[in-house]
């Protein structure tokens, strides 16, 4: 490799990430010109064609495609491997990502970061909430939080909470106007609040189990929503039922606004984990988060 190899790929990954020559340039602190310079040089020594250039926006060509698919992760790994140095420093340090669920933010992810963070000063953490699985390669996120059936089996897994179940709920009103359900099967008579997924668009089955197997029911009703908040607020006012996570739901329960049925074929499932690529190497600060995470149920207060 040519010494000026490396800088003028990070150029590269820079520009095809912003899709924009101006965004790259603000991103690296150079001017439009000195990044068409290198993105030339850089095409014109591999002999292909890297990005193509519009009037409005900059896309990767095939050739650019295979090469970042390459690129994101090696980069992330050198730049990891940079700040891992800080392990000289007397404290960890450095900014670690992470993208979640919001009832895993709310519950495990923002209670332990928080205590982490009064003991360490110079750790700062990003936490971005997002129901989709997002691709933390390409997005340039430290790791993960989702739920354990949801994590790709390339990816370190560890778990963080305990284990979850789903509830199916409704309002008292409902009920006294409609009979509650004795089985799964008895929802397909029922007015039910459809979730709407975030990462394949399509609306949730509903998840049971009925003598020892999985079964999944296709609920319908007069509403849908992306938001569980939303759903039990819909439900609370008698607009049909909802299946929700357990824990999402027992403010609604314990106050009586909620009623809980099919209790016992909801079974309890693989709770939380944290995830990230097994082949990357972490700072100190993100391995103090680990940690902390990996002992969240003995920690919690």
């Amino acid at each position: 490799m040519r010494g000026d190899d490396l800088a003028d790929l990070n150029v590269f990954l820079a520009v095809a990430e912003e899709s924009s020559f101006t965004r790259a340039a603000a991103r690296l602190g150079t001017s439009q010109s000195a990044l068409s310079y290198t993105i030339r040089r850089l095409e014109t020594r591999l002999g292909v064609r890297l990005l193509t250039r519009t009037t409005r926006r900059v896309a990767p060509t095939e050739a650019g495609e295979r090469l970042l698919r390459t690129l994101r992760p090696a980069l992330g790994d050198i730049e990891a491997e940079l700040l891992s140095l800080g392990e000289l420093r007397e404290k960890p340090s450095g900014t670690i990502r992470l993208t979640t669920s919001l009832h895993a933010a709310e519950t495990i992810l923002w209670p332990t970061c928080a205590r982490l963070l009064r003991g360490y000063p110079e750790v700062k953490v990003e936490i971005t909430v997002d129901n989709s699985l997002t691709d933390i390669i390409a997005e340039r996120y430290d790791a993960g939080v989702r739920l354990g059936e949801q994590v790709a089996k390339d990816m370190v897994a560890v778990p963080i909470g305990p284990d979850l179940r789903m509830a199916v709920v409704g309002s008292p009103a409902y009920f006294a106007a409609n009979p509650p359900p004795r089985t799964p099967q008895d929802l397909l008579r029922h007015n039910c609040i459809n979730l709407r997924m975030a990462t394949s668009g399509g609306l949730y089955a509903w998840e049971f189990e009925q003598n020892g197997r999985e079964l999944k029911v296709r609920v319908d009703g007069q509403l849908a929503f992306n938001r569980s908040d939303l759903s039990l607020q819909a439900a609370a006012e008698g607009f049909g039922l909802v299946c929700t996570l357990e824990g999402v739901a027992i403010p609604y329960l314990s106050d009586g606004r909620l009623v809980r049925v099919l209790d016992e074929f909801c079974p309890p499932f693989a709770g939380y984990h944290l995830y990230y690529p097994s082949r990357r190497q972490h700072t100190p600060a993100f391995a103090l988060l680990v940690e902390a995470l990996r002992h969240w149920n003995v920690r919690r207060d």
